[in-house]
């Protein structure tokens, strides 16, 4: 394997004779997001990276070194799973499909068994296995705070089926009533919205900055940049004055529920 970003860092740290404490406080960084960058479970911004360079005296070595931001989902999804179960508050957009945090067993399934190219039956087991593991998260009753802003054809698309639908959404319904989430849902009449372009998700910590998740076909980027956050945060509250409250998004979630055949 190649030296990885976090492999370098270190190195260059443990040359200059630095504790992550040290270089922290001189880069006006926090010790925990060093650890995460060192351990290869974040890419620093290139503000943090110049402010590495210049503490470190590497001129722009480590600016030089960033790894590219765009890569295939399966490269950062171990990442952004770690980030998950460490962050206070997350916000889902889902823009085709329920995000993968708040899916039920059989929506997954019809969601992964569309892979391409195709995996083996272990392979396609294993992944779902996953993405179940990421829901228990929810079994806190506090932490994280969950926010999801559905696009209405989130709900429109069968996938799986009416009955696969049914109690997907009836799962998202479980969650709100019982206080543990939000939903709320874009209607399509608001046509073009600022996160038109894909699924979106955003976090926050307790010990370090906030980040972002964006993904599309074979590519998910994780965006650590406190100007580019701070933009699809704007983007996210900017669509989310769209959508239905609460109790509307609610009702809604109920009725296409019923469309698809569920029964009270």
């Amino acid at each position: 394997m190649g030296t990885t970003y976090g492999d370098w860092l270190r190195a260059q740290r443990e040359a200059a004779g630095l504790t992550q404490e040290q270089l922290a406080e001189a880069a006006i960084m926090t010790r925990t997001h060093i650890a995460h960058i060192e351990a290869g479970r974040r890419v620093p911004s290139p503000e943090d990276a110049r402010r590495l360079d210049m503490t470190l005296g590497t001129k722009d070595a480590l600016t030089n070194f960033l790894p590219k931001k765009g890569v295939e989902v399966a490269d950062y999804f171990e990442a952004v799973r770690i980030f998950e179960q460490q962050a206070v508050m997350i916000r889902e957009f889902g823009m085709s499909l329920i995000p993968g945090l708040l899916q039920t067993d059989r929506y997954a399934n019809a969601v992964l068994s569309q892979a391409f190219p195709p995996v083996s039956e272990e392979t396609h087991d294993k992944r779902l296995a996953t993405r179940m593991e990421r829901k228990k998260i929810l079994d806190d009753p506090v932490t994280p705070i969950v926010w999801a802003l559905l696009d209405e054809m989130v709900l429109r698309r069968p996938v799986g089926g009416d009955d696969v639908m049914a109690e997907q959404i009836m799962d998202l319904v479980r969650l709100v009533e019982t206080g543990r989430i939000r939903v709320h849902v874009l209607p399509l009449a608001v046509g073009a919205h600022p996160l038109l372009p894909g699924m979106l998700t955003l976090m926050w910590f307790e010990d370090q900055p906030p980040l972002a998740y964006s993904e599309g076909v074979r590519l998910g980027m994780i965006h650590d940049s406190p100007s580019v956050v701070r933009d699809l945060q704007t983007r996210y509250d900017l669509t989310l004055s769209d959508a239905l409250p609460l109790k509307e998004s609610l009702a809604k979630l109920k009725a296409t529920a019923k469309d698809y055949g569920h029964h009270d």
